[in-house]
C-alpha cells in the first residue's frame, strides 16, 4: 500500500464533492493526474473504492473503510503540522537538561516546578547524570542544557554560575573522626560509609575520588537520596558525604557531626553548561534565563 497525503486529501474531496473533476479541481489536481492517482490506490491493494456511474462515484464497502481511516490520518497529520510550527516558533517545545545528584535533588524541585507553571507549553526531560557523562552529552549536541560541578572541564563549553554546592563528611557524634576540625577524604577510606544509590552521579564521583587515592569506599549499605543516608547516619550506620545544602535543609531533624573536607574538589561551584548559549532555541533560553536567576 502506497498512499501519501495528497491521495487521502483527494479522496475525500472527491467522496464530498461526488464525482472525480469536482474532486480534482478542489485538490488543485488535474482531471488526468486524479484519475491515475485513484487507479494507483487501488491497483495497490487490489480492490476498489469508488463505485462510477452516470452521476457520479459512490464508495464502495472497502472505500467506506479508507474515508474513515483517511479522515483520522488528516487530523493526526494536521495537529502534527500545527505543534511542529509551535516548536519552529519558540513557542512549544521540550528542552533536554542534565543534572548532576545535588541540583537534582536540592536546588531543582521547586524551580524547575515555578518555572513549568508559567510555561503551559513547555516540557522538560530531565536527567540525573554524572557531571563528565553531562559534558560529554553536551558536546555530541545529546542535551540543551547541564548543570555540573566545575571539578569538570568545561573548557569548550559556555558556562555561568548557579549555585555554590560544598560538599561535607557527616558522621554520628560519637565517631572517631567526630572531634577532628577537619580531614581529608583519605583518611576517611579506612572507615564504613552509608552510600548513596550506585547509580547515582555523586556515587559514581566519590567511587572515582577514592580509585585516584588508590582505596575503595567501604560502603555497608546504600540508601535512596541524601535523606535516607543522613537518617542512618544520625543512627550511627557510619559515614557519609553528602551536600552541605543537604545538611542545612535537615539541620533541625537529625543530630551528626558535620566537617568539611580538605580536598579542593569538595569545595565545589554548580555551572550552567551548553555548547553555545546564543544558538539555544526560544524555549531553551527561557528555561535558561530561570536557571541563571539569583537564588533568593
Amino acid at each position: 500500500m502506497h498512499f501519501d497525503l495528497t491521495d487521502l486529501r483527494l479522496y475525500l474531496n472527491i467522496l464530498e464533492t461526488g464525482n472525480i473533476t469536482a474532486g480534482a479541481a478542489r485538490s488543485h489536481l488535474s482531471l488526468a493526474a486524479a484519475s491515475a492517482r485513484i487507479r494507483a490506490m487501488e491497483a495497490s491493494l487490489g480492490v476498489e473504492f469508488l463505485q462510477r456511474n452516470r452521476r457520479g462515484v459512490s464508495p464502495t464497502p472497502a472505500g467506506n473503510a479508507l474515508a474513515r481511516h483517511a479522515r483520522v490520518l488528516l487530523q493526526q497529520a494536521d495537529r502534527l503540522q500545527q505543534e511542529l510550527a509551535e516548536y519552529a516558533k519558540g513557542v512549544k517545545g521540550q528542552v533536554r537538561l542534565l543534572c548532576n545528584t545535588t541540583a537534582i535533588t536540592e536546588y531543582l524541585p521547586e524551580l524547575l516546578a515555578d518555572f513549568l507553571c508559567s510555561q503551559p507549553n513547555l516540557d522538560i526531560d530531565l536527567q540525573e547524570l554524572p557531571s563528565t557523562r553531562i559534558t560529554h552529552a553536551l558536546r555530541q549536541g545529546a542535551a540543551d542544557l547541564g548543570i555540573v560541578s566545575d571539578a569538570v572541564d568545561t573548557d569548550d563549553l559556555q558556562t555561568l554560575p548557579f549555585r555554590d554546592d560544598p560538599l561535607v563528611l557527616i558522621m554520628p557524634h560519637e565517631h572517631p573522626l567526630a572531634q577532628a576540625t577537619s580531614v581529608s577524604f583519605t583518611d576517611t577510606l579506612h572507615h564504613d560509609y552509608v552510600g548513596l544509590n550506585a547509580n547515582s552521579a555523586l556515587a559514581v564521583y566519590l567511587e572515582e575520588q577514592a580509585l585516584h587515592a588508590g582505596l575503595r569506599m567501604q560502603i555497608r549499605i546504600r540508601a535512596d537520596g541524601f535523606d535516607g543516608v543522613m537518617r542512618m547516619v544520625a543512627r550511627g550506620a557510619g559515614l557519609a558525604i553528602v551536600p552541605l545544602a543537604a545538611v542545612d535543609r535537615c539541620s533541625n531533624e537529625l543530630s551528626f557531626s558535620c566537617l568539611s573536607l580538605q580536598e579542593p574538589w569538595a569545595r565545589r561551584r554548580l555551572l550552567i553548561c551548553a555548547r553555545d548559549f546564543t544558538a539555544l532555541p526560544g524555549y531553551a533560553k527561557a528555561l535558561l534565563q530561570a536557571l541563571a536567576k539569583p537564588e533568593e
